[in-house]
């Protein structure tokens, strides 16, 4: 496996896991940037310019640790966090739920869209084009870290993961690196340049059906989490979580599919 740690100055470790983050965060920026500076996109004028986007970027981040560290809290193990309140505070120890940062980011940007009097839906579309990005590192860090691995298998690629036993075990991490990663930065940015982005909701929707669906799938060769294990029909936590995601992204993006798309500059009478 490789060294969780990159580079040691001292008593100063650096982590490939916060790199991992970081270069998420960065290339999402830069993406993002890409895209508002872009009108011909969107139809109509950026939802955004340069500097809120800085803003939105600090409330996301903001509502991801929040949301996400809730989140583990009340669906993963909140038998233990109930009999231990004060450990909730301590997110350093690990335990974080996407689904709960997704709650926490979109309650993030729809107070920041309010403040900032702007449409919700087009400044999540934006974020939800630019997302994957995060979701790929993330979970190569995963992997790099040797948590959340796959189950038992014999497959040849199967791998012994130091926490996770003496038998071998899917890479799930990797995985979901290239669902929820790549093949949906890839969607996204096809639907993005056909004109999605004229079309308010579509990209978000698009977002949040695919990502269920990919996650869903990953969570076929993932372990389920030991507190939890498999819920009634061996359906796991994270699969529950992301049947709504399904329902509601097919419905976002189905009714922005059939709402009007916005004019660009050329095909304005």
């Amino acid at each position: 496996m490789i060294d969780p740690v990159a580079v040691s100055l001292g008593p100063i470790a650096i982590r490939w896991y916060a790199l991992a983050y970081v270069a998420g965060l960065v290339l999402g920026w830069w993406l993002a940037r890409r895209l508002l500076a872009a009108p011909r996109l969107w139809g109509r004028s950026p939802p955004l310019d340069a500097p809120a986007l800085d803003d939105l970027l600090v409330a996301i981040a903001l509502g991801v640790i929040l949301g996400g560290r809730l989140g583990y809290v009340l669906f993963y193990n909140f038998p233990y966090y109930a009999r231990n309140p004060l450990e909730a505070l301590q997110i350093w120890h690990g335990g974080m739920s996407f689904h709960g940062g997704l709650l926490g980011a979109t309650v993030a940007m729809a107070v920041f869209a309010h403040r900032r009097k702007v449409s919700l839906l087009p400044v999540f579309d934006l974020v939800a084009a630019v997302a994957p990005i995060g979701l790929f590192f993330g979970r190569l860090a995963n992997f790099v870290n040797g948590e959340l691995w796959g189950r038992v298998s014999d497959v040849p690629w199967a791998m012994v993961f130091p926490n996770g036993g003496p038998f071998p075990r899917h890479p799930s991490q990797l995985y979901q690196a290239g669902l929820e990663g790549l093949l949906l930065f890839v969607v996204l940015m096809v639907a993005v340049r056909a004109g999605g982005l004229r079309r308010p909701g579509l990209i978000a929707g698009t977002f949040l059906g695919l990502y269920g669906v990919c996650r869903i799938i990953g969570e076929l060769f993932r372990e389920p989490d030991a507190q939890l294990g498999f819920l009634a029909g061996g359906v796991t936590m994270g699969m529950l979580l992301s049947l709504p995601m399904v329902l509601i992204g097919a419905v976002v993006a189905v009714r922005a599919w059939r709402g009007p798309a916005a004019a660009t500059a050329k095909e304005t009478p």
